[in-house]
């Protein structure tokens, strides 16, 4: 199960595990592009479309309730809904600050609840998507920060306590085309130029890297790894800000 899974990084997943023959649910809360997701997929495959609010508990119960009665079984979560948020401490409202946790953190709480007993009869395993904004602060989202950070010791907490029969990873993608913030971005885009200047690889990430990358942590070659942080950044979290130095 995939949520968020309508777009962007979320529908690139839920077609790299289609091709790689899973049976594969797409949640989200808008049918449209769900509907496109599971459209696009390869011929063949079974990508189901589901609607649901995550952040209400309620509905994430039922959804994970819904899946494994429907498929016998749930064997990955991936909890990739999110969101972006911008402003600093003294301009986020609480309003603001509160949508930003309820998605980007919330959700990550309740479908992992809703889910660890059924994927602890199939040893089964957890990927959080996470983000470079997890793991160092960006400017101008507190927020967003806040919750993705959160994301990362939620991810080490649940790794803990539900190991061996469940893995619990996260993955923490960088600047990444044709998701939220950068739908209709191209590589011309000035923010996106702004970023590969600074990216060793010297561009920024497809959807299809990232989900690759949560297709190894699901599967059995990732066996013996729980609590990973996986960032997925071109290089990015290896530099330590200084400027390239031409002698």
């Amino acid at each position: 199960m995939v949520t968020g899974g309508g777009s962007g990084i979320g529908a690139a997943v839920a077609h790299r595990f289609a091709a790689d023959g899973a049976a594969v649910v797409i949640v989200g809360r808008t049918r449209e592009k769900l509907d496109k997701t599971a459209a696009a997929a390869p011929a063949g495959a079974t990508v189901l479309a589901r609607t649901a609010d995550l952040t209400v508990p309620d509905e994430a119960d039922a959804l994970i309730a819904s899946v494994v009665a429907d498929l016998g079984r749930l064997d990955v979560l991936v909890n990739n809904a999110g969101v972006p948020s911008f402003g600093t401490v003294e301009a986020v409202s609480p309003d603001q600050w509160r949508a930003a946790m309820a998605i980007n953190l919330d959700a990550v709480y309740h479908t992992s609840r809703a889910s660890i007993r059924h994927l602890r009869v199939t040893h089964g395993s957890i990927v959080n998507v996470g983000s470079s904004g997890g793991l160092g602060g960006d400017y101008g989202m507190v927020a967003y920060n806040a919750a993705k950070g959160a994301v990362v010791n939620l991810t080490r907490a649940m790794a803990l306590d539900h190991a061996p029969e469940v893995r619990v990873n996260a993955v923490h993608p960088g600047f990444t085309l044709n998701t939220g913030i950068t739908a209709g971005a191209t590589p011309d885009t000035p923010v996106v130029k702004s970023f590969a200047e600074r990216i060793p690889f010297g561009r920024v990430a497809e959807p299809e890297e990232i989900a690759g990358v949560v297709a190894f942590l699901a599967g059995p070659d990732a066996r013996y790894m729980t609590g990973a942080q996986i960032p997925v950044d071109g290089g990015l979290s290896a530099t330590n800000g200084q400027p390239r130095i031409e002698l």
